[in-house]
């Protein structure tokens, strides 16, 4: 019996010892809440995708909110998924959640699209297509901003408050917009037509900005699946065959085990100061605290501070779709405010300095996306604060340097005296309380009065008065 029990033993353990260990299934989860895509959140996403590959996940699941973000990120992101080797599940929750733009791409590519109640999905309008030129375009941005208390866009959304006039300028198309719209509309095509997902309406996510709801997302064959929360969906997605690169992958969600995969402290990091309205608050801070420390000489920390923020907002601004004539009206409206205060141009410069900074800042990222403008709500404080605390220190500055020296041997230049002996050429004189050696060109009586034109080493150089 004993011999027996140790043979059970002694079979248990080489099991154990030479057989690989089950590791329970699980499946990986992701967010991008409200986040724009660009180079930070492809990063995010494709090593998702990659450590998925390599964990041996059921699938990988992408709680995606988003307002769109930058075409070169996005078309990345969608190659990475496309060609994925573990499913990718795309979930537009949570409720309120939307994926716009550069997100119905994204959603698209997806093995499985979802989403929760009270979602949508669509506007996938492309960058650069819209016409009326930069400078109509910048106009309609401004009064759309005003009216609707917003960052300006140019999103080409034609809801109820375009006029026909806007709708006509947005179609009268440049041949290189026409290049870009056919570009992108020949994409979404075949993703959706790989994908078995509705190409009509694709097309004109793109083209007319269509944008749904997700009762009408599943009609319309965009999306799969209706779930109100995570579990939900991973209950309802259970058993659902799908194709990836290796072949057909059965998915076994039911009761998985669910690994949130967060950003790291510096994709984190990145993905805050990439925030259009964090960049553009770093380049105006940093402006401002070198030009304090150009007009404090010796005080370090503002010059050394602002130096930091100009290089953090110069890496953001590489990440963004950047637009370099508003940089030089930036640039224009900060020396036209300091020449006001140089040449006293009676309100006319620093009013265009002002103009020049407002039309900058509106100016500043080139996109059509809501979430890559910087926010009236943030432009005017900052402009003006920036525009008075550039004027004060430039007046306070330049009164300093007008003020006359009032110590030392030059502060005795331009003083009044009196000649102690008569100066012919050479004499005394009493100036500040003070016996001088003094000359003249011209003879000076004793008891006359003098006043000194210049000081060369220990003697005075002095005139009648």
């Amino acid at each position: 019996m004993s011999k027996r029990l140790i043979g059970i033993l002694c079979s248990l353990a080489w099991l154990c010892l030479c057989c690989p260990s089950v590791e329970a299934a699980h499946v990986n989860v992701i967010e991008l809440d409200n986040q724009i895509i660009s180079p930070v959140t492809q990063q995010y996403i494709v090593s998702a995708v990659d450590r998925s590959e390599r964990d041996g996940a059921q699938g990988l699941i992408l709680i995606l909110d988003t307002p769109g973000g930058l075409l070169e990120s996005t078309r990345a992101i969608v190659k990475r998924i496309m060609n994925a080797r573990v499913p990718i599940v795309v979930y537009v929750a949570p409720s309120g959640a939307r994926a716009g733009s550069a997100g119905v791409f994204i959603t698209l590519a997806a093995h499985i699209a979802a989403m929760a109640p009270s979602t949508n999905i669509g506007a996938a309008h492309p960058v650069d297509v819209g016409g009326g030129g930069p400078v109509k375009k910048l106009i309609r941005r401004i009064k759309r901003a005003v009216k609707n208390d917003e960052a300006p866009s140019t999103s080409g959304d034609r809801d109820q408050d375009t006029t026909e006039e806007e709708i006509i300028e947005e179609e009268e198309q440049s041949p290189m917009a026409d290049k870009i719209m056919n570009d992108t509309v020949a994409w979404i095509t075949t993703i959706a037509r790989t994908r078995h997902r509705n190409e009509d309406w694709a097309k004109q996510a793109v083209t007319e900005s269509f944008s749904i709801t997700e009762d009408e997302a599943v009609k319309e064959r965009i999306v799969e699946v209706i779930a109100k929360d995570l579990d939900e969906l991973l209950a309802k997605i259970d058993g659902w065959p799908v194709e990836t690169l290796d072949g057909t992958a059965t998915l076994s969600t039911a009761g998985a085990e669910v690994r949130r995969l967060s950003m790291t402290a510096r994709e984190r990091f990145l993905a805050v100061i990439t925030n259009p309205n964090i960049a553009y608050l770093l380049m105006m801070l940093g402006t401002l605290g070198l030009i304090f420390e150009f007009t404090h000489p010796g005080i370090g920390f503002p010059g050394i501070a602002g130096l930091i923020c100009v290089i953090l907002a110069m890496f953001a601004f590489q990440t963004l779709p950047i637009n370099y004539a508003a940089i030089a009206l930036l640039i224009v409206g900060l020396l036209l405010l300091i020449a006001e205060v140089k040449v006293a141009g009676f309100g006319l410069l620093a009013l265009g300095g002002v103009v020049s900074l407002t039309l900058g800042s509106l100016m500043l990222f080139d996109s059509p996306e809501p979430g890559l403008h910087v926010s009236l709500r943030v432009i005017i404080p900052v402009v003006g604060t920036l525009a008075a605390i550039i004027l004060f220190l430039v007046q306070r500055v330049l009164k300093a340097q007008a003020q006359a020296v009032s110590t030392g041997a030059q502060g005795l230049v331009g003083e009044v005296g009196e000649a102690s002996t008569d100066v012919n050429p050479d004499g005394k004189v009493f100036v500040h309380g003070e016996l001088w050696n003094a000359s003249s060109a011209q003879p000076i009586q004793a008891g006359e009065r003098i006043r000194v034109i210049s000081v060369e080493g220990l003697r005075l150089r002095v005139e009648r008065e």
